[in-house]
C-alpha cells in the first residue's frame, strides 16, 4: 500500500487512458503497472500515432464518446476541453486530496492546466513536460579536420550554437560535406503541412526573435505583433535554413522524418521534442558518445516552443472515481521520480529541483533551461482552425515559395481575425 491506496474488489474496474503513440507512452504503460498493483484498477491504453492523434481524439471528445476515462491531451486543447465541457474541472478534487499546483513547474501549470489562461482554474494535471530542442553529431563536430576547417571559415571553434545565426552557419558548413566517404547535410527542421509540424518548427525561430501573438495578452490585438519586423526576419531565417541546409526531399518533415534523417546519418543536426531524446541517446548507431544535445538557441530572446501535455479526466467517463484515483497516484513525488527514470518528463518540482537532476541525463540541464522559457500556440477553443491557417501560410511561403514573409504574416492576421470574429472575441 502506497499513498493511501488499498486494493479492494469494489475497485476492480478497468480504465482507459488515451494518448499519442510514442516512446513516453510505452514508459507510462510500464509505470502504470504500479498503479494496478496498488489499487486493483486495471489499465487499458489507446495510443494513436501523432499524425492522427488530434483528429481522432477531438472527434472522440466532440461526440461525447466514452472510450477515454483519462486523456493526455495537447496543451492547445485545454480551452476547448474546458469551455465545451469535455474535461472535469479538478479544483475541488485537488483541494480535497491536498494536491497543490505549486508543486509543479509554473510554466507547465500555466500551459497544461489552466483555463482561462493564468487563472487558478485547473482542467488537467501536468503530465509530460516537453519542448522543441536540438541534437547533433558530436562525433562529427569533434573530428580534428572538421574543427580546423570550421575555424578557418568562421574564426571560432565548432561547438553547439549559442544563437540562431550560429545555427545557420553550422548548417551551411555541413551542407554537402563529405564525412567518412558519404555526403552529409546540415540540418533537419519541421516542414510538415498536414497537422502542426511546420508551425512547431518555425515558432522556434519566431519566438527566439521575440514573436508575440498579441500586443496585449487577452486582447487579440495582433497587428504589429504577429507581423512585426522581428517576426518577418525570423520567418525569412527559417525559410533560408530550409532552402540552404536540409537534405533533399524533406518537404513534409515532422517528428519521424527528423529521427529517420538523423539515425540514417544524413544530417549533422536536427530538431525534435525532448520526448525522443532518451531513445536517441540509447540508439546503437547514433547514440551514446556520438550524440550531443542543445536547447533552442536564442536570437533576441531565450525561447523554446512548448510541447507536452496535461492529463485530464473526461467528463463523459463512467469511471470518473477510478480515473481520479489515477490522477492522485500519478501526482505523488515518488511516482513522478520513477516517471522520469523510465523516460517520461516529470513536471514535478521535487524531481526538477533535485540536486542530481541536471546530471541524471545528458539532456536534463537543457530540458530545465528550455522549460524556463517556453512559449505556446493559441489555446483557444478554436485552436484547430487557428493552427490550420498558420500551417497553410507558413508552408505556402517556406516550402512552396509563395509570396513574402511579410505577406504570409499579414494574411495570417486576416485569417485569425476572421476566426476570432466568428468566435465573438473581436
Amino acid at each position: 500500500m502506497l499513498g493511501g491506496f488499498a486494493a479492494t474488489s469494489a475497485q476492480a474496474k478497468d480504465i482507459t487512458l488515451c494518448w499519442a503513440a510514442w516512446d513516453p507512452a510505452n514508459a507510462l504503460v510500464e509505470l502504470s503497472k504500479d498503479f494496478t498493483a496498488e489499487t486493483g484498477i486495471g489499465m487499458k491504453f489507446e495510443f494513436v500515432p501523432w499524425p492522427n492523434f488530434a483528429d481522432r481524439m477531438l472527434n472522440e471528445l466532440n461526440s461525447g464518446g466514452k472510450l477515454c476515462d483519462l486523456l493526455i491531451g495537447d496543451s492547445q486543447w485545454i480551452g476547448g476541453g474546458a469551455e465545451n465541457g469535455h474535461y472535469v474541472k479538478l479544483n475541488d478534487f485537488f483541494d480535497a486530496e491536498g494536491i497543490s499546483m505549486d508543486d509543479f513547474a509554473p510554466a507547465t501549470v500555466y500551459a497544461y492546466s489552466t483555463w482561462p489562461k493564468g487563472t487558478p482554474n485547473y482542467w488537467a494535471l501536468p503530465a509530460m513536460g516537453d519542448a522543441n530542442a536540438w541534437f547533433y553529431r558530436k562525433d562529427w563536430f569533434s573530428k580534428p579536420e572538421i574543427q580546423e576547417a570550421f575555424k578557418a571559415q568562421y574564426g571560432r571553434d565548432l561547438a553547439p550554437p549559442q544563437t540562431q545565426r550560429e545555427l545557420m552557419e553550422i548548417a551551411k558548413f555541413f551542407q554537402g560535406r563529405e564525412i567518412d566517404g558519404q555526403t552529409r547535410y546540415g540540418i533537419n527542421i519541421f516542414t510538415e503541412r498536414g497537422s502542426e509540424g511546420i508551425t512547431m518548427g518555425a515558432t522556434g525561430a519566431l519566438y527566439a526573435w521575440g514573436f508575440k501573438y498579441e500586443n496585449t495578452p487577452g486582447k487579440y490585438d495582433m497587428e504589429g505583433a504577429v507581423n512585426s519586423p522581428e517576426a518577418v526576419e525570423a520567418l525569412e531565417f527559417y525559410k533560408e535554413l530550409y532552402k540552404c541546409c536540409t537534405a533533399p526531399g524533406y518537404t513534409d518533415s515532422y517528428m519521424q522524418e527528423s529521427l529517420d534523417s538523423f539515425k540514417s546519418g544524413q544530417v549533422a543536426m536536427a530538431m525534435n521534442w525532448f520526448a525522443f531524446f532518451p531513445g536517441l541517446y540509447k540508439d546503437e548507431q547514433v547514440g551514446g558518445d556520438k550524440i550531443g544535445f542543445f536547447v533552442n538557441p536564442k536570437q533576441n530572446v531565450e525561447a523554446s516552443t512548448l510541447g507536452g501535455q496535461g492529463i485530464s479526466v473526461i467528463s463523459y467517463s463512467e469511471n470518473k472515481d477510478e480515473a481520479l484515483k489515477y490522477i492522485k497516484w500519478f501526482a505523488q513525488p515518488a511516482v513522478q521520480a520513477k516517471w522520469w527514470s523510465l523516460g517520461g518528463y516529470s513536471a514535478h518540482n521535487s524531481v526538477l529541483n533535485d540536486p542530481g537532476f541536471k546530471d541524471s541525463q545528458p539532456f536534463a540541464a537543457d530540458f530545465l533551461k528550455a522549460m524556463s522559457a517556453v512559449q505556446d500556440f493559441w489555446q483557444e477553443p478554436a485552436y484547430a482552425e487557428l493552427l490550420l491557417a498558420m500551417q497553410k501560410r507558413l508552408h505556402d511561403y517556406i516550402v512552396a515559395d509563395q509570396g513574402t514573409a511579410q505577406e504570409a504574416l499579414d494574411k495570417l492576421i486576416e485569417d485569425w481575425t476572421e476566426t476570432f470574429q466568428d468566435e465573438g472575441k473581436l
